[in-house]
């Protein structure tokens, strides 16, 4: 897979509205598209940070919402499809594993701990039972892979819903990384899921972007060329913070608390933070 199909190039935007952890909370997402809608202009973008699915009771409708409102932005005029984007996240992440469950080495103790982790909502929102999911595990690799395609094909029942899960990104930048030390210019935003580690470039990050972020707070300098890391999922549920290099847009949506949207400049400050 190219850079180019990993991580987004945003540009340079005028406004980045970024959206926290979603969790399946199709209520919140609606309200808080009915909000930016009446304020999205072109030349804005928008990121949606992962974890869009798993845990909440409406899988599927939060990606028909996501859909939607993404049909309805790039409708506008100056609009572009690459305005919108989506990050994997560790529920989309455990989501695509899933569907890939006959090649873990020990299947019923993977699929058990994602369970435990939130997948069970979007196994349930395709029509997967855990218990039959557990008993294919047990049966070896070709009643698991029976069982995953019956999943996958649930979901090709849901037009788009694959589309979006073909499309996730990494990370998402407003600069090209890579510029020489004379050129760089640490005055970009990087939007991940919920991690990174600052000692590796971006291309080394890996599954940090949505199963790190332990030390993400303590984060006390600019990132290669970037001014300010931005994530929307705090596996530690620190709530919303913002510091002078990262900023989380974690309200607990998903575990009893708001949706986070961030408004940001093109250089990182906070213009404005959304709940609902």
């Amino acid at each position: 897979m190219s850079d180019n199909q990993k991580f987004a190039d945003i540009g340079h935007p005028k406004r980045i509205w970024a959206v926290g952890a979603v969790h399946g909370e199709v209520d919140r997402l609606a309200a808080l598209h009915a909000d930016i809608g009446r304020r999205f202009t072109p030349g804005d973008r928008l990121v949606y940070t992962g974890n869009m699915i798993g845990r909440g009771t409406a899988v599927r409708e939060t990606m028909d919402e996501l859909l939607s409102f993404r049909r309805t932005l790039i409708a506008m005029p100056g609009m572009l499809a690459e305005d919108v984007v989506y990050l994997r996240g560790a529920q989309e992440e455990m989501w695509q594993k899933l569907l890939q469950l006959q090649f873990a080495p020990d299947p019923a103790v993977v699929l058990s701990w994602m369970l435990r982790q939130g997948a069970d909502a979007t196994l349930a929102a395709y029509g997967g039972n855990p218990d039959q999911g557990l008993a294919a595990a047990r049966d070896g690799a070709v009643a698991i892979t029976r069982w995953t395609n019956s999943l996958r094909g649930a979901m090709r029942g849901h037009p788009g819903h694959e589309n979006v899960m073909s499309a996730l990104r990494r990370a998402a930048y407003t600069s090209q990384p890579g510029a020489g030390p004379a050129e760089r210019n640490p005055a970009g935003v990087l939007l991940v899921s919920s991690g990174i580690e600052i000692s590796r470039p971006l291309a080394a990050q890996g599954d940090t972007f949505w199963w790190g972020g332990t030390g993400f707070g303590r984060i006390d300098q600019p990132y290669d060329q970037f001014r300010r890391i931005v994530r929307g999922y705090d596996p530690g549920r620190g709530g919303i913070q913002a510091g002078d290099f990262t900023v989380t847009l974690d309200g607990g949506c998903g575990f009893g608390g708001p949706l986070v949207c961030g408004c940001l400049a093109a250089s990182g400050e906070i213009l404005e933070l959304i709940e609902v």
